[in-house]
């Protein structure tokens, strides 16, 4: 089974003294069941329920108090509870039963030392639709994501390039392989059934019907989390248009070349967010904290892996002919294979990326990601080769407070000294693509002079 990050964010949340009930967000296949169980080998007791099935939900729909639901529990599972023991209880698919939903502030108030999980791939959009809520306060979030380039790297058992992918400063040589390894890993992407097959198979013709099979999976719950019987074509046109506009600032309207109306439109979008299978990510044009974003200008879709966008718009076929991720399908890959890896810096937040835009009737500007470090909202561009334009950037920087930016491209890692055609003088940190997910390492390196080995 694959080891994912977010399994150190639970041993910590196990440890804290005031744990709550600890529910794990994430969209359908991206490895929450089996992230839960490998952290279950740490308890004494472990107890799976599933809440699509009937005689698990049934266990929630008795109206008990939560001494007695406890004892249900344990009873439908031919165990005894105990005190003395460390127990884990995961409830899956917890959005299928709101009385479950209910439920949760009862677990932190009355049984303290049992450690609760709740998860759910349709989780916030079903809640949304029958308008119940988890109490505020009382339970404690994680939100969970394809793999990372990292993660990949320790399913690929590349021990040698984990080892130097942290180092920062990175070492010259070892550029090479892990921009070779990244490409890889942008081709197949991070969901966990497409990892593990590839690295098995290494055959890309293999991973064809894992991938089909994730698409027929969304669009089969589409019914589920559809507000009205009227929205399930409106969200299932959303699902299938959707690795198509990725990257790209869209509008509600007639989104996917369709007829559908921006209110319809809109409300299928935000539905499939609140499924995290999609992100819409609004601009923001400020350059000092903190990051807000204008909901008044189009937003720019993030899809869910850039594995399945791939698959999805057909461009693994092409994918070996570049050297350049930047190099092809206008760079979109590039760019949102490096959101990808931003949006899962944070699982504690459901805090999205941001991108900033100046736009004028004279002149517009748009900075692919804003990142804030300390007191400073960083330009991050994203690239081809080592003489991409940087008009945006540079536009960017002639407002900004600080003097640093950043460029993610596919050359070695370098600090060089620029200026903008304005005339401010500022540091410019080229960053590899495949360092994206490190970024907030780079800066401390890059502005405050820390290293780590």
């Amino acid at each position: 089974m694959l080891y994912r990050k977010v399994i150190d964010k639970l041993k910590e949340w196990a440890d804290e003294e005031d744990r709550k009930p600890l529910i794990l967000k994430g969209a359908r296949q991206v490895g929450k069941t089996t992230a839960v169980d490998i952290f279950s080998k740490d308890f004494d007791h472990y107890i799976s329920l599933n809440l699509e099935k009937k005689q698990d939900a049934e266990i929630f729909a008795r109206n008990l108090s939560i001494e007695e639901l406890v004892q249900a529990i344990f009873f439908a599972r031919n165990l005894s509870f105990s005190k003395n023991k460390k127990i884990l209880l995961f409830i899956d698919e917890i959005q299928s039963s709101p009385p479950a939903v209910a439920v949760m502030r009862y677990f932190y108030e009355s049984a303290p030392n049992l450690y609760v999980i709740a998860a759910g791939s349709l989780l916030e959009a079903v809640i949304g639709k029958l308008q119940v809520s988890f109490p505020v306060g009382r339970v404690r979030y994680l939100f969970m994501y394809p793999l990372t380039f990292e993660e990949f790297l320790t399913a690929s058992e590349e021990e040698a390039a984990i080892k130097l992918y942290h180092q920062v400063p990175l070492p010259d040589y070892a550029f090479p392989k892990l921009l070779k390894l990244f490409h890889k890993y942008t081709l197949i992407g991070g969901m966990p059934e497409v990892v593990q097959k590839f690295i098995k198979k290494e055959d890309i013709v293999a991973l064809t019907p894992v991938y089909q099979g994730l698409l027929t999976a969304y669009l089969e719950d589409v019914s589920k989390y559809a507000r009205t019987p009227a929205m399930i074509e409106v969200i299932r046109h959303a699902i299938e248009s959707a690795p198509f506009e990725a990257g790209k600032r869209i509008k509600f309207e007639g989104f996917g070349q369709s007829h559908y109306k921006s209110r319809e439109m809109g409300e299928a979008l935000r539905t499939l967010e609140r499924a995290m299978l999609l992100y819409i990510l609004y601009p923001a044009t400020v350059t000092q904290p903190p990051i807000t974003s204008d909901k008044k200008k189009s937003p720019r879709l993030q899809f869910l892996d850039t594995g399945l966008l791939n698959y999805f718009v057909g461009l693994q076929g092409h994918f070996f002919k570049f050297e350049d991720l930047h190099s092809f399908y206008q760079g979109t890959l590039a760019e949102h294979i490096a959101g990808q890896e931003l949006m899962a810096l944070d699982m504690d937040k459901p805090k999205k990326i941001s991108f900033w835009v100046r736009e004028q009737k004279q002149s517009n500007a748009e900075v692919d990601f804003v990142v804030q470090f300390r007191e400073y909202v960083v330009p991050v561009e994203v690239k081809a080769g080592k003489s991409g334009s940087l008009r945006s950037l540079h536009q960017f920087m002639d407002r900004a407070p600080h003097p640093y930016a950043v460029r993610l491209y596919a050359g070695p890692l370098q600090k060089t000294e620029s200026s903008t055609p304005g005339g401010k003088s500022y540091k410019l940190l080229n960053l590899p693509y495949f360092l994206a997910g490190k970024i907030n390492d780079y800066l401390h390196w890059f502005i405050e002079g820390k290293r780590n080995f």
